[in-house]
């Protein structure tokens, strides 16, 4: 048996936890550069403001309905992601980390699983105050299906049993009860199901997950493939999908972002790439790998008027590597090669490249060039960094950190890093 813990609407969670006045509020979490919905109160919801919906669309809504806007705040939100699996991770013997607010969770050999699913979900919610759906199935398929059913049920009464509410066990339902729930999805719904396949089911007459399961395998492998057909036999409760309790390393490592303000001048532009590059560089030496190339790209926004500029360039390093100051170096070398005056532009970034892992680093003749290994000094840095916050120690090229450069993002409505800066903790006052 398999359960998956969600967390409800979890970015807003993570804000209304430590300010209670937003409690029963529409409240909306914005991306970067406070430019679009990217998670969304139930009250907000009914207020109609979708998903990934850009800011200047429903900001009125602040002034005739209440609507309380935040800029996300990604430090608070992993540091409560990570206390939220600590909590779930004794629910069960293996755990996987789906995604920030999501953990699947191998039940093997545990007993009393739906008594055991309420005091975790009671824990995460008395520990954090965050509220949580948890669905248990035989396959993990069948979990995220339970845990639909869980959040489902809750948000919208009537379309599933009340008593499947927050936690939904499928091994306590009937055949009946389970081909009745099947039946009220929509197999858009499914996981592993996304919108072109779903569409394609729609039209061969496939509308909800009842029909999706009774499908003909060899049916589905030619007309879709073969994941496909691992869902619809998970679906029927064979295990095709196992727990990865360590994820597989990237092939690709990116890190881009938008500027806050529009760059036209180098200087600017050098110091946000080499910052992209040392974020990717550390994210590198994380997974333990080496990067043999280095992709560096900038443009100008395509929702303003000409001239448009878009260019990227490839850099090879002359051999693989982790080491910060090389990747920063190289990253500097790719914008001035493509970098032309007269362009307003709105996002750049740096893509690591050719990644293998540096125990297979292939090693080489000393023929004179200087080959130093600074391994042990970057591990230091980053040591320094996670405990006293990113940036504390960086490359020179990435500028002072005393002051907010041009090119950063827009946060003008973040909340503090309560739990994770010593000078932004909560204050209690009687």
């Amino acid at each position: 048996m398999f359960a998956l813990l969600d967390a409800n609407n979890f970015y807003v969670s993570c804000e209304k936890c430590f300010q209670p006045a937003l409690r029963d509020k529409p409240v909306v979490v914005l991306s970067a550069n406070d430019g679009c919905a990217i998670a969304r109160s139930e009250e907000a919801k009914a207020l109609g403001i979708k998903m990934g919906e850009p800011y200047f669309k429903f900001k009125h809504l602040e002034l005739t309905h209440g609507l309380v806007t935040r800029s996300a705040c990604f430090p608070l939100y992993a540091d409560l992601s990570s206390r939220l699996m600590s909590i779930a991770s004794g629910m069960g013997c293996d755990v996987e980390q789906y995604s920030i607010d999501e953990q699947f969770i191998d039940l093997s050999g545990v007993r009393e699983i739906t008594r055991r699913a309420w005091v975790i979900r009671d824990r995460i919610h008395r520990g954090l105050g965050i509220a949580c759906g948890v669905g248990i199935g035989p396959t993990k398929t069948l979990a995220k299906f339970a845990n639909h059913i869980a959040k489902a049920s809750e948000r919208r009464p009537g379309s599933y049993p009340a008593r499947l509410q927050r936690v939904c066990n499928l091994a306590e339902l009937s055949p009946q009860e389970l081909a009745a729930a099947l039946e009220a999805t929509p197999v858009g719904e499914i996981w592993g199901v996304g919108p072109r396949i779903s569409a394609q089911l729609y039209d061969a007459g496939i509308l909800n997950a009842l029909q999706l399961s009774k499908l003909d395998l060899g049916t589905v492998r030619r007309h879709w493939s073969v994941v496909m057909e691992r869902t619809v036999r998970e679906l029927n409760g064979e295990p095709c999908l196992t727990l990865e309790s360590q994820p597989e390393p990237k092939q690709m490592i990116a890190c881009t972002r938008s500027f806050g303000s529009p760059v036209s001048e180098l200087d600017p532009l050098i110091e946000a790439v080499s910052d992209f590059a040392s974020r990717a560089a550390q994210k590198l030496r994380l997974q333990g790998s080496v990067a043999g190339q280095i992709q560096v790209f900038a443009h100008t926004s395509r929702f303003r008027p000409p001239p448009h500029f878009h260019r990227s360039i490839v850099v090879p390093l002359i051999r693989p590597t982790a080491d910060t100051g090389l990747i920063v170096a190289s990253a500097v070398h790719g914008i001035k090669r493509i970098y032309r005056e007269g362009f307003e532009l709105k996002k750049a970034g740096v893509i690591l490249m050719d990644l293998n892992d540096k125990a297979d680093l292939q090693h080489e003749l000393d023929l004179g060039d200087e080959i130093c290994d600074r391994g042990s000094l970057f591990a230091a840095v980053d040591k320094l960094n996670q405990r006293y916050g990113r940036g504390t120690v960086h490359i020179g090229s990435t500028g002072l950190q005393t002051n907010r450069a041009p090119w950063q993002q827009r946060q003008d409505q973040r909340s503090p890093r309560y739990s994770t800066v010593l000078a932004e903790i909560p204050e209690v006052k009687c």
